[in-house]
């Protein structure tokens, strides 16, 4: 069945409020086996919703409308899919019971324009809201089945939930549900993963493969289509066994809020491993995601955050000499910082950052050139030069992104 959203208010169109609201049920209606493929947003305009519902009518048989339930005189999505179903609003007892419990227990008048979001399509479901006032519904009219939502995400959300969701399963079932996996690469950019993966994508049925650029990472999703989540996990080991022969070594994880920094720390933690980090031009970005994650005392003793030469010399007793033949941007700066601050803290583990953020030059080096140097207990230390471009807060999550995964190597080659 395919289905579109319709998310209505002028607030929307004139960038005051973001609509999280279509990403939020597109993810939900797929996973019940419904296709989007219409996102639209309207003002409050009968003209303009009225029109918007007569193109849905013929290419979707579930429109959902979230916004222009409230009690204001342009909350009109119900008004308009009323008449446009010829249907009349009546008002609900249950939905004005709980308006009036609402209005008496917060001691204010009873407004006539309160009334309003107690009001239901004449033959809807309603779909009670249990965090707001707002009721919403399920019209059902020939082949059409409209599902009318509150706007605020606070009220759609759960409303979604734990209420529409379960009546969609029931009124419209799907034979087929989406089951979709994401995959996460870290060191190739969207157009070689997608040059890798060119003959997959071209031929794609089902399961189907979608890359999404992310910064300083690619995702990508699959998705197949199946009766049931056994049949489906198979199709989808099937085409991510082809996906890792081609990019494999480029691959760090799994999920949509998965990130590089937590596999790190997960591994650390399985690893029995601890890990200290000596920062310069990223003056605590590492330390600062690392702190984020829940569980990293485990494994995280501390750290330093040496901006100037001084702190350098003062802190991880770096010897001047080195300072003065070959600067605070190069390898052998890089190399003492990181190993001084593993011998400093007794860690498993110890990561270096040295390098120009810019946007002017440093002893002669561009803005972007970045030295980071790993050192490891009972291994030879290893120093990289990168070349990052954009601005100075891109190139220190750069400079972080490609530390955790000299780390995550490191730990998976041992």
């Amino acid at each position: 069945m395919k289905a579109e959203i319709i998310a209505v208010g002028t607030e929307i169109l004139l960038g005051q409020v973001v609509n999280t609201n279509a990403t939020y049920l597109s993810q939900e209606l797929a996973t019940l086996g419904f296709e989007v493929y219409y996102h639209t947003v309207v003002g409050d305009n009968v003209e303009r919703l009225e029109e918007i519902l007569r193109d849905a009518d013929n290419r979707s048989q579930l429109v959902v409308l979230c916004g222009g339930l409230g009690p204001t005189d342009d909350d009109l999505t119900k008004d308009v899919v009323a008449t446009h179903v010829g249907k009349k609003l009546i008002l609900d007892p249950t939905a004005m019971d709980k308006i009036e419990q609402y209005i008496r227990h917060a001691g204010m008048p009873m407004s006539e324009n309160n009334r309003r979001q107690a009001l239901t399509i004449e033959g809807s479901i309603l779909v009670e809201n249990p965090n707001g006032l707002a009721v919403g519904s399920l019209v059902q009219n020939q082949n059409q089945n409209y599902l009318l939502l509150p706007g605020p995400p606070g009220e759609l959300r759960p409303m979604f939930y734990e209420k529409a969701l379960p009546l969609l399963k029931k009124m419209l079932p799907q034979p087929d549900q989406l089951y979709s996996r994401v995959m996460r690469f870290y060191g190739i950019g969207e157009s070689l993963l997608v040059t890798e993966l060119d003959e997959l994508i071209r031929t794609q049925t089902n399961p189907t493969v979608a890359p999404y650029a992310k910064t300083n990472e690619v995702t990508l999703r699959i998705t197949a289509k199946a009766v049931n989540e056994d049949i489906a996990n198979h199709m989808l080991d099937h085409i991510e066994e082809k996906i890792m022969e081609k990019v494999g070594t480029y691959f760090y994880g799994y999920g949509d809020n998965n990130s590089l920094g937590n596999v790190v720390v997960q591994l650390l933690i399985q690893n029995n491993k601890t890990i200290t980090s000596a920062e310069s031009l990223t003056a605590g970005l590492f330390q600062s995601m690392l702190g984020d994650i829940s569980g990293v005392s485990k494994i995280f003793k501390g750290g330093f955050v040496t901006y100037s030469k001084e702190a350098k010399q003062k802190l991880l007793n770096i010897s001047p000499e080195i300072l003065k033949e070959h600067g605070v941007v190069s390898a052998a700066c890089a190399k003492e910082m990181s190993e001084h601050a593993r011998n400093i803290l007794d860690t498993d583990y110890s990561l270096s950052f040295t390098g120009v953020a810019g946007p002017e030059e440093l002893e002669g080096h561009e803005s972007g050139t970045v030295w980071i140097s790993l050192a490891c207990k009972g291994s030879e230390t290893q120093t990289k030069l990168y070349h990052f471009n954009r601005d100075r807060s891109y190139i220190r999550q750069s400079a972080v992104m490609a530390g955790l995964d000299m780390v995550r190597r490191s730990i998976l080659k041992c």
